[in-house]
């Protein structure tokens, strides 16, 4: 059969020199939710619980929390995580959604389990480019045997854009997480609207990689 596929060719930048400074603070990103500069966010959840998964995600932003049930049309209740000192879980009723509102970088100091399967989007991308290798660890050190990790990155012009989103290079995504994973990108998507106009770019690309333990 005929590979109808598109593959784009996407102008690789050394590194990520230009944007390793760059810093947003979580008051920042929570103050994205209240001000609705939320184009990272999608109206349309993805249909993992759905399939009969159990699902974890983690926002530091509680009112990002609230709006997903609310748009879901979930009920939840919500507990304090006696772990991490302000610190919250929401739980969908039916047990199968549970939602951590904190910093992702103090996580592990919660018992929250290993996972067969991760879903990275918008998360490295929105990271400080100066914690991505704590991150990685991180992200690595909640994984089963035998798990598939999903991870959407962008490429674009960093020269134009300071972020976040931040480009993330192929060379960073071997970087992070070649020691511990075999890395196969799956698709290369034109992903550029007439909202990046307005970051000084004129593409955007979506790569998606596919991460299984050696």
């Amino acid at each position: 059969m005929e590979d109808t596929r598109t593959f784009l060719e996407v102008k690789e930048y050394p590194d990520t020199e230009v944007q390793k400074n760059q810093v947003l603070t979580l008051e920042e990103w929570q103050e994205k939710w209240v001000s609705r500069k939320i184009g990272f966010h999608q109206e349309q959840g993805h249909q993992f619980a759905d399939l009969g998964h159990s699902v974890v995600g983690v926002e530091i932003s509680e009112l990002g929390i609230q709006e997903f049930f609310t748009e879901q049309n979930l009920s939840y209740s919500e507990e304090p995580m006696m772990e991490i000192p302000g610190a919250k879980v929401f739980k969908s009723s039916s047990g199968n959604i549970s939602l951590y509102c904190c910093n992702l970088f103090d996580l592990p100091r919660a018992n929250i389990g290993k996972f067969d399967r991760i879903w990275d989007r918008g998360a490295l991308v929105a990271v400080n480019p100066g914690d991505r290798a704590c991150y990685a660890d991180i992200m690595l050190s909640l994984t089963r045997k035998g798990f598939q990790y999903l991870l959407a990155v962008l490429s674009y012009d960093p020269t134009k854009h300071a972020g976040p989103p931040f480009y993330v290079p192929d060379a960073e995504v071997k970087k992070l997480f070649g020691s511990k994973c075999n890395i196969h990108c799956l698709e290369k998507v034109d992903v550029f609207e007439e909202r990046h106009k307005s970051w000084g770019i004129d593409y955007i690309v979506e790569k998606l990689y596919l991460c299984t333990g050696k």
